[in-house]
């Protein structure tokens, strides 16, 4: 039932602009990009960071739930108000607030859209590197809350490696700004890195000071088509090996290629089992250019039948916008999928498609790969159909095998998505009950009501 009080104090917070209780709004701040859902008792839309200070210290006096989101993006349901309470949306907070072009750094709020930062400051010469690639959609407060990653994190590394500051609201409503412009900064523990990740459980990231770079001058991209996948796999160390460290180094399977090509007619080869996609970047014309010919050579040398370098923008973007359509393509294949993002050591990627190939043929389900093979973030999409009972039972048990491959090869759960709740039933068996325990207690000492997205990230919380 809707607490009528705590909507009328949000109301005089805020401004009753702000404040949505009708059943049609609330659906809109009850999903997320996952095939979950639940209602939140009402969506607040705050504009500064002293408004959503008020909306904690109210959820604080009213002990309701507070769940922090941007656009939705999310692929773990880490936004969803599972047990209502407030949807906090912090999408209006959408400001460059400062680019510092001679220190490299950014001052934004936690809902600029990824995209609008990168495009912003690549008009001043400079470079944002991580692009997740929900980049025109998901939000820079949503990328530090799970540490979103991107096809260029093998040269440029995951979000977190960009943050020196942040503004973050407290469970009991005071406002933390830590960090600042200083390259060098090890006073005291490193709250920023406590905080990038934390999925909304341990505060409100409201702003963040971000780590610019200079723009590369020069890019060259290549599309590598491999009839057998196994030889995609393994041509990623053998780049590496061949002393190239690409910008972005990206794998997609056959039913991946199929489906993008069914939607938009890009021109890709249909009777290959793999692709890689692989970009070198950098200042020096002729160093990137030397690179892309050594990534061609081992590409053929590696069982690569035929490799085409983009000879234009518009080829290079063409590439581009079939790695970055392949989740919504899959649609065609099946109408549910549940996409996944293991992370496993680089070695152990031919032996994990593998192993993965295996359990889709077992369940007689379709499992597609793709993902950024460069640093072992693979994304295995699960397609099915969600109306079918045996179909969906199922999945289940297909998720826990995934993530045991993952496990049983040194790997991880996440690589970017973040846990929310999709991973959480598998989080001890990951980290161990010591590792569980430690982070419990720093969620006791920070929200010790448990009113910041209750339910996520930890078994118990």
């Amino acid at each position: 039932m809707p607490n009528h009080a705590l909507i009328q104090h949000l109301q005089e917070a805020i401004g009753a602009e702000k404040v949505f209780t009708s059943l049609e709004d609330r659906i809109a701040y009850s999903y997320d990009g996952t095939f979950e859902q639940d209602l939140p008792d009402v969506a607040v839309l705050p504009e500064s960071s002293e408004e959503v200070a008020a909306i904690v210290r109210l959820a604080g006096k009213h002990d309701v739930p507070v769940v922090a989101r941007g656009m939705a993006s999310g692929l773990a349901g880490a936004s969803i108000p599972f047990g209502g309470g407030i949807a906090l949306s912090l999408t209006r907070m959408n400001h460059i607030l400062e680019i510092d072009e001679e220190n490299h750094t950014a001052w934004v709020e936690a809902g600029v859209i990824t995209a609008d930062l990168e495009s912003a400051v690549e008009k001043r010469g400079l470079f944002y590197p991580p692009d997740p690639s929900s980049n025109e959609q998901s939000t820079i407060g949503g990328n530090i809350a799970c540490n979103a990653g991107g096809p260029r994190c093998l040269k440029y590394g995951v979000t977190g490696d960009y943050v020196m500051g942040l503004t973050v609201v407290l469970a009991d409503g005071q406002i933390l700004k830590i960090g600042g412009k200083a390259i060098k900064n090890v006073v005291g523990y490193d709250l920023n890195a406590l905080f990038v990740g934390s999925e909304g459980t341990l505060g409100v990231i409201t702003e963040a000071l971000l780590r610019l770079t200079t723009k590369p001058r020069f890019v060259r991209t290549a599309r590598a088509e491999f009839p057998a996948l196994e030889d995609a796999s393994r041509t990623v160390n053998a780049i590496l090996d061949a002393g190239v460290v690409p910008a972005t180094l990206e794998m997609m399977d056959e039913t991946a290629i199929t489906c993008i090509e069914e939607a938009m007619e890009l021109g890709l080869p249909l009777d290959v089992e793999a692709l890689l996609i692989i970009e070198t970047d950098g200042s020096d014309e002729e160093a990137v250019l030397r690179e892309i010919e050594t990534v061609a050579r081992v590409c053929r040398k590696s069982g690569a039948r035929e490799v085409v370098v983009a000879e234009t923008e518009e080829e290079r973007e063409r590439l581009w916008r079939a790695r970055r359509s392949v989740s919504p393509s899959l649609a065609r294949k099946a109408p549910n999928k549940l996409g996944e993002d293991i992370t496993v050591p680089r070695s152990a990627i031919p032996e994990a498609i593998r192993r993965i190939k295996a359990i889709s043929a077992d369940y007689g389900l379709p499992i597609v790969i793709f993902g950024h093979a460069g640093d072992g973030n693979l994304h295995p999409n699960i397609l099915f159909d969600k109306r079918n009972e045996e179909e969906w039972r199922m999945v289940e048990r297909i998720v826990g095998e995934i993530f045991q491959v993952a496990m049983d090869l040194e790997g991880t759960l996440s690589g970017e998505h973040g846990v929310g709740t999709l991973k959480r039933p598998y989080i001890e068996q990951a980290l161990g009950p010591l590792s569980l325990d430690v982070q419990r207690r720093i969620k006791e000492a920070l929200d010790p009501r448990g009113i910041l997205n209750p339910g996520k990230v930890l078994p118990g919380q």
